[in-house]
């Protein structure tokens, strides 16, 4: 049998499918005198509604910090985060009797700070917001699952007193240049100083935050070893509350704690910089704080659907699997394609949400296992997608479709079976080279926690996948 003569027909089918996708049934027959390969299409009506999300798993690359008011439910949705802090592997301090910075003979840090870099901000750049920085008493759990209802301060992880530092911020920085905000190399940030008498765990007080770090390093320097030690013996973690102020949301990329020191060298003294990260090497956690009975509004809307972000609505699709696999159960599904349309948001508000980048589709009976196991797509029953002209295409889940006719043939008794869940979602990747080629692969996939928000095309308006089938006479 010649496999180009397959191939060919394949094409063949899939350009009738682009051209127009309400072709109906078309059949194909493709011979080379002793194979037949029959090609059909058809269509099938999907039906969509908005589900609840509830609190989301936090686990993501970034934190948020903010408060803004939806637009869309004129109730406030605050973030606050959590983080943790690494050292790099066989951190080191210069020797003790090198170090400059001495106050009676006792070794001291210059200053501290503490800086919350951000980008992508939501809202009035210009609208004032208050962060109150608080210690966390004991570290986060690594071996749980945070969600963003979490609150560490019930939780007993936070005591909620005098805070260690506060800062009134805006997302421009006004303190900054214009011209100095124009440079490639400009990174915002919140710096929280950290220069105030500080008393540790134990009673013991030093001058500053910086001068805790370094002389727990010469005290006990096993505890810098690794971030493990570091974040159980020296810096458990740090929790940013939003106290005052509304109008805006920052995305925090990185969280960097800095001590500055002088020290001798070469019969000069020089000034030393002591860097610990807040990356995704360590907990993360972001807060979010909404009224869940405001978005009943949108929930009960029939004329489309909605992806709401964060923790607030999912779409929940409905695929008629039995109808689609009705006369093909012996066939191959080639492909099964269905498009989300966006419709386009009319909001007279300045600050209207932007639509979700990417998302996730999901068998819903899956969907808390998928977050939990830090599970990535294999486009084989779950799928990712970007926003392109204005929707969110899936070109083919014939895998999926099949896998769930699959497990109802043996006796899946869940309601949910044949539906899925469309998820905002920001993922990570990194370049692998393949064959020769540059491949970008997805590393992680989060849950958006990004205030983003769009309708779609649905609820008592049906939606319609298009199937391509095949089968050998």
């Amino acid at each position: 049998m010649k496999f180009r003569n397959i191939v060919t027909g394949l094409c063949v089918a899939m350009a009738f499918i682009a051209c127009d996708d309400n072709t109906g049934n078309m059949g194909l027959d493709i011979t080379d005198g002793s194979d037949i390969l029959s090609v059909s299409t058809d269509s099938f009506v999907v039906h969509s509604q908005s589900v609840a999300a509830g609190p989301s798993i936090a686990r993501n690359a970034n934190g948020y910090l903010g408060q803004f008011t939806d637009p869309e439910t004129n109730a406030p949705i605050t973030a606050n985060f959590m983080t943790q802090f690494a050292t790099l592997e066989n951190f080191s301090l210069p020797t003790i009797d090198k170090i400059a910075s001495k106050v009676g003979g006792t070794i001291v840090a210059d200053s501290c700070e503490l800086r919350l870099f951000y980008e992508n901000g939501v809202g009035d750049s210009l609208a004032p917001l208050r962060v109150s920085m608080f210690e966390m008493s004991q570290p986060l759990n690594q071996n749980q699952t945070y969600t963003t209802a979490f609150n560490p301060v019930t939780a007993g992880l936070v005591t909620m007193s005098v805070p260690m530092a506060t800062k009134t911020f805006t997302l421009l920085d006004q303190s900054v240049s214009a011209a100095e905000r124009a440079k490639k190399d400009y990174s915002p940030s919140i710096r929280l100083q950290l220069n105030q008498p500080y008393q540790d765990a134990n009673g013991n007080t030093y001058n500053n935050y910086g001068t805790y770090l370094m002389q727990q390093y010469y005290q006990h320097p096993a505890y810098f070893r690794n971030t493990y030690y570091f974040i159980n013996h020296v810096v458990p973690g740090f929790y940013f509350k939003i106290t005052n102020g509304t109008g805006a949301v920052a995305k925090i990329y990185n969280a960097m704690l800095q001590v500055y020191y002088r020290y001798n060298a070469n019969g000069k003294v020089r000034t030393g910089v002591a860097t610990f990260g807040g990356t995704q090497e360590v907990k993360q956690v972001t807060q979010i704080i909404n009224q869940p009975a405001t978005l009943t509004t949108l929930l009960n809307d029939n004329t489309g659907t909605y992806l709401k972000t964060p923790a607030g609505i999912l779409t929940e699709l409905t695929l008629p699997v039995d109808n689609i696999m009705l006369g093909h159960e012996n066939d191959s599904i080639n492909a099964a394609k269905i498009t989300l349309q966006r419709i386009n948001n009319t909001s007279p508000s300045g600050y209207a949400l932007q639509a979700p980048q990417q998302v996730l589709m999901v068998e819903r009976d899956s969907l808390q296992s998928f977050f939990d196991h830090h599970q990535v797509t294999d486009y084989k029953n779950s799928f990712t997608t970007t926003l392109s002209n204005n929707g969110y295409t899936f070109s083919n889940i014939g895998s999926l479709v099949r896998s769930m006719y699959t497990k109802r043939q043996k006796g899946s008794t869940s309601p949910h079976w044949n539906k899925v869940v469309i998820i905002p979602v920001t993922t990570t990747t990194m370049q692998v080279q393949e064959n020769g080629y540059n491949n970008l692969l997805i590393t992680g996939v989060y849950n958006d926690l990004n205030i983003r928000s769009t309708k779609l095309v649905g609820g008592t308006t049906p939606l319609r996948i298009t199937v391509i089938y095949s089968r050998f006479k």
